[in-house]
């Protein structure tokens, strides 16, 4: 088989089966959540009253309706743009793979680049092995984040929705309450979900790369030549560097992952949306474009930071046996 069949083979399968991964683990973790659609009562008229205002986006994701009518399966703004992020990259994948040609067309073309490309980046970090086990993943994430993170600069994502009262003009409110589509990034739990997938399949391949024992050992042993003296204070100092190192890779490197993702592409959706709720369209206008840009360059940038980083997380853990010295 040569590499442009075989690239078809992988693209087409590898991706549809790692999105629909990803679109489970978002759904399992939405599912724990309660419904956050917002009702309007006596006691939070009264609220608005005194003047308690919601915030113009909310942390969480409030819910549309319920899947196949159970209140535990509820299917939120951000799992829909989910469904439709994963379904258009389907679609430009198959569009692109359908027919390989020895002379790429455009789309063949881009699509090429773009493995290759990320094949030769992590070529530099991990041995060949490896990347052949962490670049379905890797190239997926990149893909997706990408896509998921421009959603935020479409135009009617966060801003077509429902409203409790109407106050503008006709069609127009001054701001929606509950959006039909919200960005899949600017939900912690998506972004946990993909930060989850990576930890639990980083120490799958730490483990099928070095052994379980291998692995205890590069975390915990001894990493450098030394004498029979000074072994046991260097082995104590190696242990405690090794604690530390099980807490970064169980806890803060997921957490990193997943709030760095989450926070940078809310706190972009907050920022557009505080712009475009100015009362003069000049203002709006004048404060939103510059934000466009700099929300433009965030978003391609957090998507190939969250590759990068995972990478590197996997790097750590699967070093190249060369590298390892003996006692």
């Amino acid at each position: 088989m040569n590499f442009r069949s075989a690239g078809k083979y992988f693209l087409v399968n590898r991706f549809g089966k790692i999105i629909f991964a990803l679109v489970f683990s978002a759904a399992v973790f939405a599912q724990n959540l309660p419904a956050q659609t917002a009702v309007v009562t006596p006691a939070s008229d009264a609220a608005a009253e005194h003047g308690a205002a919601a915030p113009l986006v909310s942390m969480s994701a409030p819910t549309l309706f319920h899947l196949f009518g159970l209140n535990w399966l509820p299917v939120t703004n951000s799992m829909v743009c989910t469904w439709i992020v994963a379904g258009l990259i389907l679609v430009i994948v198959r569009v692109t793979t359908l027919r390989l040609t020895e002379v790429p067309g455009r789309g063949q073309n881009v699509m090429e680049a773009l493995i290759e490309g990320w094949q030769d980046l992590m070529g530099n970090v991990l041995e060949p092995k490896v990347v052949k086990w962490v670049f379905p993943f890797a190239m997926t994430f990149f893909i997706f984040i990408v896509i998921s993170n421009l959603m935020d600069l479409v135009p009617g994502v966060g801003s077509i929705g429902f409203v409790h009262e109407k106050t503008g003009a006709f069609l127009s409110v001054p701001h929606v309450e509950t959006p039909f589509f919200r960005p899949p990034t600017s939900d912690a739990n998506l972004t946990v979900a993909m930060a989850g997938i990576f930890f639990v399949m980083g120490l799958f391949w730490a483990v099928r790369s070095n052994g379980f024992w291998g692995l205890i050992k590069h975390t915990f042993g001894v990493q450098v030549e030394t004498n029979k003296y000074a072994y046991v204070p260097l082995m104590l100092l190696f242990i405690f560097i090794g604690v530390m190192e099980s807490f970064s890779i169980l806890f803060i490197r997921p957490v990193a992952l997943a709030l760095r993702l989450y926070g940078n592409i809310f706190g972009g959706e907050t920022m557009l949306t505080m712009a475009m709720s100015q009362k003069s369209v000049f203002l709006a206008i004048l404060l939103a474009l510059p934000g466009y840009f700099f929300e433009t360059v965030v978003c391609l940038l957090q998507a190939f930071v969250f590759a990068m980083l995972s990478v590197a997380f996997v790097g750590t853990m699967c070093p190249a046996h060369d590298e390892e010295h003996g006692h």
